[in-house]
């Protein structure tokens, strides 16, 4: 009995053995790559879709023209896109799917919440991202990923500095206490204010669609900071247009993109809307211009945004820091493995390595993740009786 019993054991543990190295092996998604493959999920459905599709058909035409070039030394892109509805709870299925289809590097999320689900989860496996619009101070602090975006901190700061700049002596400020998004740009926004500028402050949670309450508390105030998305913007402005002073200014950061787009007449809004920008969307040369008439000659206006700009900047600049590194001797095979490149293109940007585009010249990366490049105050529109 006991010999037996010990050749059942050593039976299971030659079948353990070789379940193991049949799964290490299965662990290879890359081996069959004939493209460099890059994934992101985004809201591509839903209250947020205007973010996410901005940012497909933007990496897309990245991809495409990258291609259509030649691509890598001859090797190309694809791009696998997944649609998580800004939703962190979708984020799991999406990056296994990806990962399990042979991605690379990638270009992490859309938005903050499912990007510090993503982030974990990347870390796990050393895959490289480099995310267009995921603006959360902590999604890069993984260490293994990049903003093309100014982070929520830095957003934060950047919009403190230009209060600073003026002469208000009060502002308002409207925020969503219960968003990551909203709390993270109005904590450092308060950090870096002058304490001498009185704020007058009203918050929201959830999905509330009711401002009488916050639109009574700011009725007075001449400037209010909103760093807030832009569907709850849009109605908050519609419902205090004629309780706001008409001459007030509305300021926000890239939550505000895609702003325009709920209304039908946005001369509606008698105020000045103004947002925190690294795009401007009516610029007529540069390297701005010719991305935006390429974009509205395929696609039209109603998703021209920021976030596309930045996706379409993201692929080019992987692109060129992958072949910065093979012109400094580095290889990448077309199946290496997603944790190899993290590490070659880590390198990279944590090097000298610069990158210019359509948001921003000479853009450097920070140790930490976050970009450093200007950032502008772009007016969306002016207040009626400036007209």
């Amino acid at each position: 009995m006991k010999a037996m019993l010990k050749k059942v054991v050593a039976l299971l543990a030659v079948f353990a053995m070789l379940f193991g190295l049949a799964a290490c092996g299965g662990d290879n998604f890359t081996a069959k790559n004939t493209k460099y493959v890059i994934g992101f999920s985004g809201p591509l459905t839903g209250d947020a879709a205007v973010y996410g599709v901005a940012v497909h058909r933007s990496a897309q035409m990245a991809v495409d023209e990258i291609n259509a070039a030649g691509g890598l030394n001859g090797i190309m892109f694809e791009l696998i896109a997944t649609d998580d509805t800004h939703d962190a709870t979708k984020i799991s299925t999406n990056y296994s799917n990806m990962y399990e289809s042979g991605m690379q590097v990638s270009l992490g999320t859309v938005t903050t919440a499912p990007g510090l689900e993503y982030s974990k989860l990347s870390s796990d496996d050393n895959v490289f991202f480099l995310t267009p619009s995921a603006s959360g101070d902590d999604i890069p602090k993984t260490g293994n990923g990049f903003q093309m975006c100014f982070a929520d901190g830095n957003q934060g700061k950047v919009a403190a500095n230009y209060v600073n700049s003026t002469n208000l002596t009060e502002i308002g400020i409207f925020y969503k206490s219960d968003d990551a998004y909203s709390n993270g740009i109005y904590k450092q926004f308060k950090e870096n204010l002058n304490k001498s500028i009185k704020t007058v402050e009203a918050v929201f949670t959830g999905s509330a669609q009711d401002f009488s309450t916050q639109i009574s508390t700011l009725k007075d105030c001449k400037f209010i900071f909103m760093p807030i998305y832009y569907q709850p913007a849009s109605v908050f402005m519609t419902q205090a247009k004629s309780t706001i002073a008409p001459d007030a200014v509305y300021y926000g950061c890239d939550g505000f993109d895609g702003l325009a787009g709920q209304f039908e007449d946005f001369s509606v809004i008698p105020q000045e809307v103004s947002m925190l920008s690294h795009f401007d969307s009516n610029a007529k040369e540069g390297a701005s211009a010719d991305f935006i008439q390429k974009y509205t000659k395929k696609y039209g206006t109603d998703t021209l945004n920021q976030f596309g700009a930045s996706a379409y900047d993201c692929v080019y600049a992987i692109y060129n820091a992958m072949k910065a590194a093979i012109d400094g001797g580095k290889e990448i095979p077309v199946t290496i493995s997603a944790s190899d490149l993290c590490d070659i293109l880590m390198e990279q940007f944590k090097g000298d390595f610069t990158f210019s585009g359509v948001t921003g010249t000479n853009i450097t990366w920070e140790d930490n993740g976050y970009v450093s490049k200007e950032a502008v105050k772009y007016t969306l529109k002016e207040a009626n009786s400036a007209k």
